[in-house]
């Protein structure tokens, strides 16, 4: 039988509003929520149903929201209705679509490889650009993602929006070494820099594997991190007298769909 929630005071929605709100709840509890039919679905693809589906008042009455809880019933999935406002709460969009999934967050291997395309990112704190770049990264073919202590959190509602479920095709690990991974992998490592750099466009990738290094915007690449790199890179930008920098999702959408035009890699449009 669906559930019906009404009161700020459920101890289920307190639940929910502290992943919501709190990167420190979702990390103990190891879970996260999910908004929106998307990365619902993108969820579902990767993993199977969610922990939870909760649905505003007003969604349930959409076609896909009431397909998603009928699904969530037949396979004993627990499906909850919130008023709209106690969903407008918990719901990071101005206008929700009213569909949520409360989810376990993903397990990941104990130890990143060292032999595979990887994104590194140093300090990387928006929400909206680590979100995209993990989306870069998807759709550029890496199958893993090493975060610094101090980056955004991959699984904010934000970063997961900006995502758009790309997180569910990677292996992300938080809070990692990246100097160490850098001085352990066996392929090509590259950073980008202004000073002492290469132009992207002139650089030789090897066939091995490549870690590409990125790093906050304003700061870029600490100087740890950029001294275990094998080469300095940097994009050649001719406007660079009205123009200061790329944005860093941009600078990584270039950087790493060169990579694959060297490589001579075909993707058919779908």
């Amino acid at each position: 039988m669906m559930k019906h929630i009404g009161s700020r005071e459920n101890p289920a929605f307190k639940h929910w509003k502290k992943l919501a709100q709190s990167g420190r709840a979702r990390k103990k509890q190891r879970q996260t929520l999910l908004e929106g039919a998307h990365l619902v679905e993108s969820w579902h693809k990767a993993y199977g149903m969610p922990v939870c589906l909760l649905a505003s008042e007003k969604g349930r009455s959409r076609v896909e929201v009431a397909d998603w809880l009928a699904a969530g019933e037949r396979q004993r999935v627990e499906c909850v209705v919130l008023t709209d406002a106690l969903f407008a709460e918990l719901a990071d969009t101005e206008t929700p679509g009213g569909l949520m999934a409360v989810v376990n967050l993903p397990p990941v291997e104990d130890a990143p490889a060292v032999d595979v395309d990887s994104l590194l990112l140093d300090g990387v704190q928006d929400p909206g650009n680590l979100g995209s770049l993990l989306r870069t990264a998807a759709a550029a073919g890496c199958s893993q993602v090493l975060l610094s202590a101090d980056c955004a959190s991959p699984f904010s509602p934000r970063t997961l929006r900006a995502g758009q479920g790309a997180h569910f095709q990677l292996c992300l690990y938080e809070n990692a070494d990246l100097p160490a991974f850098l001085g352990a992998f066996r392929g090509i490592s590259l950073a980008t820099a202004l000073d002492g750099a290469e132009s992207l466009y002139a650089t030789d990738f090897g066939e091995g594997p490549l870690a590409w290094v990125f790093g906050a915007e304003g700061q870029g690449v600490r100087p740890d991190v950029l001294a275990v790199a094998q080469k300095r890179i940097r994009i050649p930008m001719p406007g660079a007298k009205t123009v200061e920098s790329l944005n860093v999702g941009h600078a990584a959408a270039v950087c790493l769909f060169e990579t694959l035009r060297v490589r001579g890699l075909r993707t058919e449009d779908r």
